[in-house]
């Protein structure tokens, strides 16, 4: 057998050796073999098959760049985003004025669209030129090969992702169910009382809270309150505040001690980490008092007549001290037809596309300007000038309304 001869079977077999090799490695990214199984036949195919003397391999993995696999060269020498970043297209190393990748003869990168998905730095052990390199013959085949193991692991990686964020989105929907549970699910509108809400969560689930008691054929108990944070963390506080309210607000007459009690469960559930701002009142239908408890929140607005009264009275937000150092509990004689409307901050500090803020001035204008409608109607027109304030941004935070009216 001649020398061409000889060489043509050599071709042939390592052909054969290359398809045998591209129909394993298919088989084994269908049969979804795990990462490294993957780098083992890309390993075994260059070093073993191919005899190539240096690989140093590089993959991104969403977050950083990792090196995958190093032999027969020094290892960490490279820094990816100084050394490669750059190249975008196969390049001879020699071509590059850059000391870290002489030690290599060609560079492919991987790329998807116009991100790239790994690096691969190959180089003989032998000192032939470049020209009749090894690597030379088989550069194609080594480009598909590296392609087809890189995209399969980044798909690999984005389908893992997804799963993930599927799964976020599930416990997510479902505790935005449960928190939706945690409100009062009817709210009064009779000759005494009419009463109206709305709750808007920056996420799926938040940190704002509303509230509804009735505690006897006289009275009622009401509530605002508001986690500091957002999310999941603020909804879980939130959740026992308001277990802790409704067990709480039954079994004393007295709001001092509701607050005091309900500081010291946030102190126990929270550790100083989280703090709530509160308004709490209690409305006597019979003898038309108010009384309340400022804790830190925003001040509801009392329209009597055409004046508006902010409430004020209270105490420091819960949460903080271990002992809240002053209380003020409040009483006020309400007139017919007075609005109460309590909100959270999201509503005020809402802002528009130039950063300027919706204002307490804006929601007194439409309170005033709606004051003879019912509630529901006037919560939602509030919503809807603050949908219409805020533009192309979104809501900067969670967002709640609770509207009364005492006839």
């Amino acid at each position: 057998m001649n020398k061409s001869t000889k060489n043509i079977k050599k071709r042939l077999q390592l052909g054969k050796l290359k398809l045998s090799r591209l129909l394993e490695l298919t088989k084994a990214i269908n049969n979804n073999l795990p990462q490294a199984d993957l780098f083992k036949i890309y390993k075994e195919v260059l070093i073993d098959d191919l005899t190539i003397g240096k690989i140093l391999l590089y993959s991104y993995d969403g977050e950083k760049w990792n090196q995958e696999l190093c032999y027969g060269t020094e290892c960490s020498i490279i820094n990816v985003e100084k050394d490669l970043l750059s190249i975008n297209e196969i390049v001879s190393s020699q071509s590059l004025d850059n000391p870290n990748l002489q030690d290599f003869d060609v560079i492919i990168p991987v790329f998807h669209k116009s991100h790239p998905l790994a690096y691969v730095l190959i180089g003989d052990l032998i000192g032939e030129k470049i020209e009749v390199s090894p690597i030379i013959k088989h550069l194609t085949f080594i480009q598909t090969f590296t392609n087809l193991i890189v995209v399969a692991i980044e798909n690999k990686r984005l389908y893992k992702k997804n799963l993930n964020q599927i799964a976020i989105e599930k416990e997510m929907e479902l505790a935005s169910e449960m928190q939706t549970m945690l409100f009062p699910d009817k709210l009064p509108n009779n000759t005494e009382i009419e009463i109206a809400a709305k709750y808007l969560p920056h996420h799926m689930v938040g940190g704002d809270y509303y509230d509804f008691v009735q505690l006897n054929r006289d009275e009622i108990a009401f509530c605002i309150a508001d986690v500091s944070g957002k999310g999941v963390s603020a909804a879980l506080i939130m959740s026992n505040f308001q277990a802790s309210l409704r067990s709480l607000i039954k079994r004393t007459s007295s709001l001092t001690e509701l607050v005091t009690e309900l500081n010291s469960t946030i102190i126990g559930s929270a550790k100083r980490e989280k703090f709530i701002t509160a308004f709490i009142g209690k409305y006597n239908c019979t003898t038309r008092n108010l009384q309340f408890i400022n804790a830190g929140h925003n001040p509801p607005l009392l329209l009597i007549g055409h004046q508006f009264k902010e409430l004020h009275d209270g105490c420091t937000i819960l949460g903080m001290f271990e002992q809240i150092p002053s209380i003020t509990e409040k009483n006020i004689k309400i007139p017919k037809n007075t609005v109460l409307m309590c909100f959270t901050d999201g509503v005020t500090e809402q802002t528009d596309i130039n950063n300027v803020e919706f204002s307490t001035e804006a929601l007194e204008r439409i309170i005033l300007n709606n004051k003879n409608k019912s509630i529901t109607t006037l919560i939602e027109n509030i919503i809807s000038e603050l949908s219409e304030f805020k533009a192309g941004n979104e809501f900067s935070d969670d967002v709640a309304l609770l509207g009364l009216r005492f006839k």
